[in-house]
């Protein structure tokens, strides 16, 4: 039963139900009496009435944040999910979860464009919204609203989101020539960079895959470098991949100067598994932000247009296919687990395939 009491002139409501209670204030006494029998009947049907009617979007993704820690999978601070959901939490904090709509998400959508995202970037934006909405929803055992599958089709109209575009930006000869020429003028700036470069443009390692590295990934026998946690569009943990080092990678990586790691670390991290490996465990001891400012700065003054340190994973994958590699050699190097996916990294030269047509013609005559 509810209880209706009047306090300095309005009417608390409070409802005890099923272990449940809730209390709010209305200006009438009729007012708090429907509000109380609605609550009531919702409680009775199997709902959590109390957090679905209250609680706040920033609410869910605070209640997001500490499951995912609890259950062994934190958001990595400074990730791009960590960022995407403090940009969500930033814009939606106040808002009622239960009330969100489309116009709403739309307005941040438009938001979110004006201030340079595109469309694919917005997509993952309110991707992340609806994954907390719907997964801590359903843990805290309220029902929401779809709010963002609702809004997808006025966002697809508004061409506020869609597919990302396929970037086909290679590095030319000349190019790349220029910028190793501009870190060998600039040899104060970071003296592992011209290295780095040279392994990420012959084995196509993404940026983080190169900074986390450590010496006791590399096979001295094999020639193999293990890449841990890889991304995969399933797998989040644990794909850990042993990766070729072509051309002169593993001679470039085993002449990197190495740092001797404190007496007792080893022993601290075996006792403590969330202590994060020491500095100097690492080949590339530089942060990755550091290796694309300097990138930037090369291509800036050689007067470099439109390339990024990505785009060396590009011309790596691409350069492998005109070599005459297979499609299993080359995501055996790149980690692809799908040759859609691979493609989007396969820009090909129409001259060098050209080229190697006359060669075969010239091999079968």
């Amino acid at each position: 039963m509810a209880s209706i009491l009047q306090i300095s002139g309005r009417w608390r409501a409070q409802v005890r139900r099923r272990g449940q209670s809730i209390t709010k204030t209305f200006k009438t006494k009729s007012a708090a009496q429907s509000w109380a029998r609605e609550q009531e009947t919702t409680i009775d049907n199997g709902r959590n009435a109390v957090a679905a009617h209250d609680v706040t979007v920033g609410e869910l993704i605070v209640k997001y944040r500490e499951v995912r820690a609890e259950s062994g999978r934190p958001v990595k601070a400074k990730s791009n999910e960590d960022y995407i959901l403090q940009r969500l939490a930033d814009a939606f904090e106040l808002d009622p979860a239960a009330q969100l709509n489309t116009q709403r998400i739309v307005k941040f959508a438009q938001i979110r464009k004006a201030a340079g995202a595109g469309q694919y970037t917005i997509d993952m934006d309110l991707s992340k919204l609806g994954t907390v909405m719907r997964h801590t929803a359903s843990l805290m055992d309220i029902v929401l609203p779809d709010a963002v599958g609702t809004a997808r089709p006025a966002l697809h109209h508004l061409h506020l989101i869609g597919p990302g575009k396929k970037r086909e930006r290679r590095p030319t000869k000349e190019e790349i020539e220029k910028i190793f020429a501009w870190f060998a003028e600039h040899p104060q700036r970071e003296q592992a960079m011209p290295d780095l470069l040279r392994v990420a443009i012959q084995c196509a390692f993404r940026r983080g895959e190169l900074f986390t590295l450590r010496w006791d990934d590399i096979d001295t026998e094999r020639h193999l470098a293990l890449v841990r946690d890889r991304k995969h569009p399933r797998q989040k943990a644990g794909n850990n991949e042993w990766v070729p080092l072509i051309g002169d990678s593993f001679e470039v990586i085993m002449r990197q100067p190495r740092y001797p790691v404190p007496e007792g670390y080893a022993s601290k991290r075996a006792a403590d598994p969330t202590l994060p490996p020491h500095r100097n465990e690492f080949i590339f001891r530089f942060n990755k932000g550091t290796a694309s400012k300097y990138f930037k700065q090369a291509c800036d003054a050689k007067g470099i247009v439109d390339l990024r340190l990505h785009d060396l994973r590009h011309e790596a994958t691409s350069a492998l296919f005109e070599a005459g590699w297979e499609i299993p050699e080359v995501a055996t190097v790149t980690g692809h687990k799908d040759w859609r996916n691979l493609k989007r990294y396969t820009n090909l030269s129409p001259a060098k395939v050209a080229q190697k047509g006359r060669l075969r013609l010239v091999d079968a005559t």
